[in-house]
């Protein structure tokens, strides 16, 4: 076997060249733009983009304002059910309660009702990772490896369908609305399907595949906090049952605020309620289930209607309205300071 022989360079011999080549890829000679920051562009831009962002600032404000909403707190008028549902030993009892209001004016077009929750954290680290994705996907999985715990399987080894923390504590009240007319009391017609996204409907959440639900679920238990099972959710619509209930992946979705709305139902408009939420005097009737004195929360049901850039939050119109003056007015104070400097500068040629 023939070993390499390194040979010294010799001498007076130039050392290897460690330059890149001489094109024009490595010598940066590709034709390119290059701007010219002139006081001219420099203006323009920033004025441009001040009247772009005050433009769309002012018509998302007032798209945010003509929406029409009515929001009904209902922590204290259902004390009674609060109190009751603090003692967990009285899980399985029914509460009920009713809250009155009026509409002053009709609410017209497309009516959707949310409910609110004030002082719920869902943004801490353990809860939003307390959950099993492959087991809503319909797949079998060993649920004692995944992130749900504590709320992963019973003591007696078994395992919690839907696992985890953000399942749990579902939000389970039932929410009804009663029309007031004349003498008489219509049941407002709602909506529970259609208000989730369709790639949660279709793509991140699947029942296991069995010939009827009570089977694909069996060997499984409800989470501790739920008063029924996972398969049924909705029993008169297969389409809305199990993992692919739609109160049921809204909720999966977290907010990452302590005070959020979630969609619950939209009004079906047929009927009296055609054109909308009609003026007159209503009445929420509310199966109080979901406690919340101990962490100091609140409670709201909420009427809005929609427009074409969303619901009653300004928050987007007001970020651009402070986005626009703030670049107009850096725009004036560049105009300001050319030509202070211009004027110097004229000072001194005649002298």
């Amino acid at each position: 076997m023939k070993s390499k022989t390194s040979f010294p360079p010799q001498e007076g011999a130039a050392p290897p060249s460690r330059c890149p080549d001489n094109s024009a890829f490595k010598q940066q000679r590709l034709p390119a733009w290059k701007p010219q920051l002139t006081i001219a562009s420099v203006l323009s831009s920033f004025f441009l983009t001040g009247a772009f962002c005050l433009t769309v600032g002012v018509c998302l404000v007032l798209s945010a304002n003509s929406v029409r909403e009515i929001q009904v707190d209902y922590s204290d008028k259902c004390s009674d059910c609060s109190k009751l549902r603090e003692n967990s030993s009285n899980w399985n009892k029914e509460c009920h309660c009713s809250i009155n209001f009026t509409l002053k004016e009709d609410i017209l077009g497309d009516v959707f009702m949310y409910y609110g929750l004030q002082n719920f954290y869902q943004n801490h680290r353990r809860y939003v990772m307390s959950r099993s994705d492959a087991q809503l996907l319909g797949r079998k999985v060993n649920i004692q490896r995944s992130s749900c715990a504590p709320f992963s399987t019973y003591r007696n080894g078994t395992p919690m369908a839907p696992c985890g923390a953000i399942a749990n504590s579902m939000f389970n009240d039932t929410i009804d609305l009663f029309y007031n007319h004349n003498s008489s009391v219509i049941q407002v017609p709602l909506l529970k399907t259609g208000n989730s996204w369709w790639t949660d409907k279709n793509v991140k959440f699947r029942n296991p595949e069995s010939y009827n639900l009570s089977s694909a679920f069996a060997g499984t238990a409800r989470p501790p906090y739920w008063q029924k099972p996972v398969y049924l959710l909705d029993e008169k619509d297969e389409r809305n049952n199990g993992y692919v209930n739609d109160d049921f992946i809204i909720w999966m979705r977290v907010s990452a605020f302590a005070t959020f709305r979630n969609l619950y139902r939209r009004v079906r408009r047929i009927q009296h309620f055609a054109e909308g939420l009609p003026a007159g005097n209503y009445t929420f009737h509310i199966s109080y289930n979901f406690p919340v004195t101990r962490f100091k929360g609140r409670k709201h049901v909420i009427l809005s209607t929609v427009v074409w850039s969303g619901g009653s939050n300004p928050f987007l119109g007001i970020a651009y309205l402070v986005s626009g003056t703030a670049a107009t007015l850096t725009g004036f104070v560049i105009t300001g300071i050319h030509l202070k400097l211009r004027k110097k500068k004229t000072y001194f040629q005649k002298q």
